[in-house]
């Protein structure tokens, strides 16, 4: 199973195009908030399930979506947040024990701009952020996104990348 992860892409949604067209449909498409409203276009450019959760600035327009949401696939059960509202701008330790709180082996948030992939040692979670997909933050200032795979024996790989522009 693929599954493609983004964020924060505050209603510029023309860098997501171009990762679709680099990565192919996803089994699975995971936004995690500040979609600026448009998590219908993200629902009608792929062929398969699309979760969206609400981001802070998401908010201020009057955002329907779910602020957080959990679902399994095979043994991982995921957490998804935006993340504001566990202050990860100063770190993962609340996102972290929300996650271990709710039973999660891996939680995906965005916030920051900045992309990560971190294992906790201690909580045996995944802690993923994949960053901005039009506002990045990091040094390199390129918009990025995760890759998400689940092979048939329930191993999963997280790959960060990078769009070139």
């Amino acid at each position: 199973m693929k599954i493609l992860i983004i964020s924060d892409s505050h209603g510029y949604d023309s860098n997501f195009f171009d990762i679709l067209s680099k990565t192919g449909q996803p089994d699975m498409l995971i936004h995690l908030g500040d979609a600026y409203g448009n998590e219908d276009i993200y629902k009608r450019s792929v062929s398969c399930e699309v979760k969206v959760v609400s981001g802070n600035n998401d908010l201020f327009l009057g955002s329907s979506l779910n602020p957080e949401e959990e679902f399994d696939i095979g043994s991982h059960h995921f957490f998804l947040t935006h993340g504001h509202r566990y202050g990860v701008s100063y770190g993962t330790q609340k996102l972290l024990d929300a996650a271990l709180s709710r039973g999660a082996d891996i939680v995906l948030y965005g916030h920051t701009h900045v992309p990560s992939i971190e294992f906790d040692e201690d909580y045996h979670i995944w802690a993923v952020n994949p960053g901005s997909i039009s506002m990045p933050r990091q040094s390199n200032g390129k918009p990025s996104y995760v890759v998400l795979e689940i092979d048939e024996n329930d191993e999963i790989r997280f790959d960060l990348k990078y769009l070139e522009r």
